[in-house]
């Protein structure tokens, strides 16, 4: 029975992206994304069994004028043996447009058995918009002439989440609600619509002190291409991550991470344009800080590598 409702709701989630179109894909982009999955999932909150902050600024195509720049920010926890609690800010910057989002994420795990469990949960947040467009080097015209200021629309997502000590998978839809922006113009309007985020990854133990884990990514939009992060991360000692990564058709990426302490983890990312964007631009840079108290043996099996 139990895992007829995991297949039930792993296949609602896939449907209630499928039956919508899409003209783009316009959610924040990161290769360290297995640091902040609940910003992608809301099921992932609480997962690791501890009181958690990670915070992780993304600097995209340096040298391109006007170019993605990326705050966020996560806290969860478990909030008993089932319940999760968190909460996601996201600030993007690009070009004459600046985009915060602001979210609460809801999980509740079914234990399966004593190695697996099923987390599924729900986003509930706000996104404010502002867009200057005389920040933009053109002549006015009737599309650009009202800038838009204080946008406000509502943010509901969903997401499911199983994991054990060795692998991990999941579907999201971090927004399921169709947003229409500059819809006051009669010329010009932009639509964003959901995406499908899933998720996988598998921990081998190559020895006592050096873990494997090969992982990838899929954010899927109708009518938009297909965006597909592998990557392969090692532990070693507990303390070093060392990692490679490739965004097809988009980028390769170099990955490391220090464990500084027990409660705090620090890590950094740099990404190489394979597409024309490289000519233009000298990467990408994204750095990490984790920092978690007060570990719950009930809900975590440590040491985690995801």
């Amino acid at each position: 029975m139990k895992y007829n409702n995991i297949l039930f709701i792993l296949t609602l989630l896939c449907c209630s992206v499928c039956l919508t179109t899409s003209y783009a894909q316009q959610d924040t982009q990161f290769t360290q994304y297995m640091y902040n999955t609940e910003t992608i999932n809301p099921a992932y909150a609480g997962s690791r069994g501890s009181l958690e902050f990670t915070s992780l600024y993304r600097n995209q195509w340096v040298g391109l004028e006007g170019a993605p720049e990326t705050i966020n920010f996560t806290g969860n926890a478990p909030l008993g043996e089932r319940v999760g609690l968190g909460l996601t800010f996201t600030k993007d910057e690009i070009g004459p447009a600046e985009e915060s989002t602001i979210a609460v994420d809801f999980s509740y795990t079914l234990p399966v058995n004593n190695s697996f469990n099923f987390s599924f949960g729900i986003k509930g947040g706000i996104n404010l918009l502002n867009v200057d467009y005389t920040l933009l080097n053109i002549d006015p015209d009737n599309v650009f002439q009202f800038n838009v200021d204080n946008r406000l629309t509502p943010i509901i997502g969903l997401g499911a989440y199983a994991y054990s000590n060795k692998w991990y998978m999941g579907l999201s839809v971090p927004s399921v609600l169709e947003t229409t922006h500059y819809d006051d113009s009669t010329i010009s309007n932009a639509t964003e619509k959901p995406t499908l985020y899933a998720i996988g990854g598998y921990v081998f133990d190559l020895s006592d002190n050096i873990k494997f884990k090969p992982a990838v990514l899929g954010k899927f939009t109708s009518n938009a291409s297909a965006a597909i992060d592998i990557s392969a991360n090692f532990l070693f000692h507990e303390k070093f991550t060392m990692g490679v990564a490739y965004r097809y058709d988009a980028a390769v990426s170099a990955l490391a991470g220090f464990q500084i302490s027990e409660q705090i983890l620090i890590g950094y990312a740099y990404d190489y344009s394979v597409s024309g964007l490289g000519n233009y631009s000298s990467g990408s840079h994204e750095i990490f800080l984790r920092f978690e108290v007060f570990k719950s043996p009930s809900r975590a099996i440590s040491p985690r590598f995801f």
